[in-house]
Formats: structure tokens, C-alpha cells, sequence
């Protein structure tokens, strides 16, 4: 039984993993900024992969990959690392890691929608219903119910929840080229092939706007490490890895499904460390979100 559903539990182990992520990288944003904390996770990710790798495979770096799997899986880690976390990461920022995640519950319908585009798939009636769920949940806890009493139309920052969707956005097309590129090739030596890309491209970006200097400041900063760290961990070494062990060995639709649950896993942790307020609204939002995307895949 649980080897016929590798992939179906791989998915549920990254959920697992990117919630304790989402909640160490958010403090550790909130500390020194997503600049620093997106490159030295990405370092501190790859290592552990090199040295995983290094036991578990022989290899130290992915000398074996074909020239297929390291055009597109580069593609897919310069998308999803070095563009789409970094909005994430400035998410968390701005609205915090509770509705970020949330909004990153967009993933799968979006993936649909680029399936849709590029590879001419259709929409069922129930995809589309399930797609509806999907944003109405979002839209439920984003759009406060007292507008006009309070002159607003978001009551998290908009700015914010834009970042967050251009996250939604990297993660999609990351992971429909991951899955592409990566064929039947090791899953740690696929994300190793991602890091490395993300990295480097993201590396030159850091010149021309002076992020070098935010990462010294930051390696200075011994809790905001410490939270990268335990977010590198998480998110890169495990989340992702087994996040492509997951479409591997499943579709992408439902590996995208039981990824999605992130936002409902959240909340319990968001309101005893954070001291978070969390409304009736805003965890019925999570739920019909996560509704939707099941109804979406499964």
C-alpha cells in the first residue's frame, strides 16, 4: 500500500516541510530582509544536498544529469529560486507566512491554466468549480467585509499579496519544467541541478542593487542564520526534493492537491508562536481554498 502511494506521502512530507519552513524563514525575513535570507538559504540548501548526495548517490555534483535534464531543470530553478521565492520570501514580509502560504494555494489551478495554454488540456465542469473554490477561498480571507466603514479594499496589504501570487506564479511553471526536465532522474540530483542554476543567476542579480552588502550584514545576524538554516533544511533539502519525488511518482495535479494543504496546517503553529489572530473568516478561506484545489486534482 504505501509503496504504490510514494508519491501521494512524498507530497504530504513536503507540506509538513514547507509549513515548519515558511514559519523559521519568516522570522528570519523579518530580520534581515529577503535578499539575504533567499541566497543563503539557497547556499546552505545545496550544500546539504552535495553532502547527501555525496553518500547516498557517490556523487558530490550532478556530473551524471544529460544535457535535456540541465537545460530545463536550470530553467525551472532560475524560475521557481531565483524570481518566485523571492517574491515569497518578501511575502512573508509584508503579510507573514500564514497568508502567503494561502495564497499559494493558487499553484495547482494555475498549473491547470498553464497546462491549458501551452499544452492545449482542457477544463472540465468540475475543474472549473473546483478552480472557483480555489480563488474564492483566497479572496475570503484577502477582502475585508467593513470596505466601506474602513476605506479599504484589502485587509492584508495588497502589495503583499501580489508578491505572494508572483510566488504562486514561479512555483507552477517551476514545477511543470521540473517534471519535464527531470524524466525518471534522481529527485535530490534534480533539485541540486535547480539550486545550483537559482543560485548562480541569483548571485549576479545581487550586484547591480547592492545585495551583497545585505548578506554580510545578515551573516552577522546568528538568530536570523539559525532561522535560514532550519528554512534551508525544510524547504530546499527536504520540501523540494521530495516535492519532486512526488510528481515523479504521481500526477502533478495531485501532488499540487496535497502540497496545497500547507495554508490549513499553518494556522495551529501561526497562532501559538505568532500570538496571530486568526478569524472564523480567514480559516473558513483555508479550507474552501484547499476544497477547491482537492475538488481541482483528485
Amino acid at each position: 500500500m504505501i509503496a504504490s502511494r510514494v508519491g501521494e506521502f512524498a507530497a504530504l512530507f513536503t507540506a509538513v516541510c514547507w509549513t515548519l519552513s515558511a514559519l523559521a524563514l519568516e522570522v528570519a525575513c523579518k530580520r534581515v530582509g529577503s535578499l539575504a535570507v533567499n541566497w543563503i538559504r539557497l547556499v546552505m540548501g545545496f550544500a546539504l544536498l552535495s553532502f547527501f548526495c555525496w553518500f547516498y548517490r557517490g556523487m558530490l555534483f550532478p556530473v551524471d544529469a544529460s544535457g535535456h535534464a540541465w537545460l530545463w531543470l536550470s530553467l525551472s530553478g532560475i524560475i521557481g529560486f531565483s524570481i518566485g521565492d523571492l517574491l515569497l520570501l518578501k511575502a512573508f514580509t509584508v503579510v507573514g507566512a500564514r497568508i502567503s502560504m494561502l495564497v499559494m494555494t493558487s499553484v495547482p489551478p494555475m498549473t491547470a491554466l498553464i497546462g491549458w495554454a501551452i499544452l492545449g488540456e482542457t477544463l472540465g465542469g468540475r475543474g472549473l468549480l473546483g478552480m472557483a473554490l480555489t480563488v474564492g477561498g483566497i479572496v475570503l480571507v484577502v477582502l475585508g467585509r467593513k470596505m466601506e466603514k474602513e476605506h479599504k479594499v484589502f485587509t492584508h496589504s495588497a502589495r503583499g499579496v501580489l508578491l505572494a501570487f508572483g510566488g504562486s506564479v514561479g512555483q507552477a511553471v517551476g514545477l511543470v519544467l521540473s517534471k519535464y526536465g527531470m524524466g525518471s532522474y534522481d529527485a535530490f540530483a534534480a533539485t541540486q541541478v535547480r539550486i545550483f542554476a537559482g543560485t548562480i543567476i541569483f548571485s549576479i542579480l545581487l550586484f547591480p542593487i547592492r545585495g551583497w552588502l545585505r548578506v554580510k550584514n545578515a551573516a552577522k545576524d546568528r538568530k536570523a542564520i539559525f532561522h535560514t538554516f532550519l528554512g534551508a533544511f525544510f524547504a530546499v533539502f527536504l520540501g523540494v526534493s521530495f516535492s519532486l519525488l512526488a510528481v515523479q511518482h504521481t500526477s502533478t495535479g495531485i501532488a499540487s492537491t496535497i502540497m496545497a494543504i500547507v495554508p490549513v496546517l499553518i494556522i495551529p503553529p501561526a497562532v501559538i508562536l505568532f500570538k496571530e489572530k486568526v478569524t472564523f473568516r480567514e480559516v473558513m478561506g483555508a479550507i474552501i481554498a484547499v476544497l477547491g484545489v482537492a475538488l481541482l486534482f483528485l
